[in-house]
């Protein structure tokens, strides 16, 4: 009954807002941290599907992987230090970021896009981070792939949490919402606002740049009917599929998370520590579900020095 009442005060607020907004914001310029960070966004076809990534440095290789309605943009704070000492290649899944957004798309296919994109830059064995969803990308590919990962760090991960009654309210509203109504929603902006202030625990991460950096890849045409599709595609494991999978992990594990994360509750980093045998967990305080933005100097500490 509580979450049917949470759900109906977000759709009526959204409704609200549908009515009161005239147009949707445009984004300002994106994508000047590019250049900062030292990258240049390159594409390849992996799996029939348009894959952006970059790549910087040299030394032992890292894939980054990120979460749900993310991009590489999310590594920016981090990408640089770890490509001091390492190979770093960061990509955006399909249906985010400068990625291909197909209106059918399962996440079934990530484990293979980021096992393909080492094959085609010819990286036989790598360690991955993954964050949120992108976590639960990692643990498939070291669970299915153990001889192409060398370490595994999961940041704030996805995987114990697949079903679609434990996902927050946001992505089951747009899972419930046809797909042209989703693509015509004034609201996009507000939406991306109350997404980020849930998932930082400090609200002056929310800032003007992070909003347009988060807001651009929304606004490509298709963006929305590919995320819907992914959200009603019934996900790639089962919680018990998940766990019997992470459990065959044999690699050195290091898990992170916010201590104020209110997106994945901090009793999920227990979990993967239970499951995943050796696996070292850390906390970080005053942090919410985006350790990479909102720690990134503690995290890039601790990845590496780990890796």
């Amino acid at each position: 009954m509580r979450r049917l009442l949470r759900l109906g005060v977000v759709l009526a607020l959204i409704a609200l807002a549908f009515f009161l907004a005239r147009a949707e914001a445009p984004a300002g310029p994106t994508g000047a941290w590019l250049a900062a960070a030292g990258v240049e966004p390159r594409v390849e076809t992996i799996e029939g599907l348009r894959v952006r990534y970059v790549r910087a440095g040299s030394g032992p290789p890292v894939v980054l992987i990120h979460g749900i309605a993310s991009s590489i943009y999310s590594w920016k704070d981090v990408l640089p230090a770890l490509a001091r000492d390492h190979d770093v290649v960061a990509l955006d899944l399909p249906g985010f970021g400068g990625s291909e957004q197909p209106a059918e798309l399962s996440a079934i296919v990530y484990p293979r896009i980021v096992l393909g994109l080492m094959d085609r830059l010819g990286i036989e064995r790598t360690s991955l981070v993954g964050h949120s969803l992108g976590g639960a990308v990692a643990v498939l590919v070291a669970g299915d792939a153990p001889g192409r990962v060398e370490r595994l760090a999961l940041i704030d991960a996805a995987g114990f949490n697949l079903a679609p009654s434990e996902r927050p309210v946001l992505l089951r509203l747009a899972a419930a919402l046809p797909a042209g109504l989703l693509e015509r929603l004034p609201t996009r902006p507000l939406l991306l606002r109350i997404g980020l202030r849930q998932v930082f625990h400090d609200p002056a991460f929310v800032t003007p740049e992070r909003l347009d950096e988060y807001l651009a890849p929304l606004q490509r045409p298709g963006a929305m009917t590919a995320i819907r599709s992914l959200l009603v595609s019934g996900g790639f494991a089962s919680a018990e599929d998940f766990t019997r999978r992470a459990a065959q992990i044999r690699v050195p594990t290091l898990v992170v998370w916010g201590a104020e994360d209110r997106r994945v509750a901090p009793t999920h980093a227990d979990l993967f520590a239970a499951t995943i045998p050796g696996a070292r967990k850390v906390i970080l305080p005053d942090c919410g579900h985006m350790p990479q933005e909102e720690k990134a100097a503690d995290l890039t500490t601790l990845l590496r020095d780990f890796l």
